[in-house]
């Protein structure tokens, strides 16, 4: 099925963080990738092993040597990740990004970044512009951006519930009445 922009959505993806770990292979990473999944991407991010001696250096040196092993990382399986996403996303119908972590350093490759339409009146549109002349944002895209991170900090409890309830209420549509 050929998704078009705007219409449909894509097919469920309930299944990919086992798929996906199924594909992978297992040395790659220290364990099962972590696979966020929304309507238009799905994120793989995987936990290398740290570097060696990573213990004994310092905090400066500890960081650049886990940013060169995720370095090494995207350059070494650069080929099979394509593949790899292609596969994904021939099944999933979503774009695929990739990330890596070692130690305390994650770093996210090529992600998507989805356009989204909005109306704000002048008191919103206001936030937004204060922002930017502060040098907070680089333009009302960037701080509408930097506004919904920080709400998502700051209300990840309230959100992984709704998420929850959300899904319940998805289980039941799927179940839908017997006839």
């Amino acid at each position: 099925m050929i998704r078009v922009a705007g219409r449909g959505e894509p097919p469920t993806a309930d299944d990919a963080p086992a798929w996906i770990t199924g594909l992978l292979p297992d040395e790659w990473f220290t364990g099962r990738p972590d696979v966020t999944i929304d309507r238009d991407e799905i994120l793989i991010i995987g936990t290398l092993a740290e570097p060696a001696h990573a213990a004994e250096a310092t905090e400066a040196d500890r960081a650049v040597a886990e940013r060169g092993r995720i370095s090494g990382f995207r350059e070494t399986t650069r080929e099979q990740r394509i593949r790899y996403a292609r596969q994904i996303e021939h099944t999933y119908q979503r774009k695929v990004a990739w990330g890596a972590k070692a130690g305390g350093t994650t770093e996210l490759f090529t992600t998507l970044s989805a356009p989204v339409m909005t109306r704000l009146r002048q008191p919103e549109r206001q936030v937004l512009d204060t922002l930017v002349d502060a040098g907070v944002a680089r333009s009302r895209s960037d701080a509408l951006a930097w506004c919904v991170r920080l709400v998502g900090e700051h209300a990840d409890e309230w959100l992984t519930q709704l998420r929850s309830a959300m899904g319940a209420v998805d289980d039941l549509r799927r179940q839908g009445p017997t006839l």
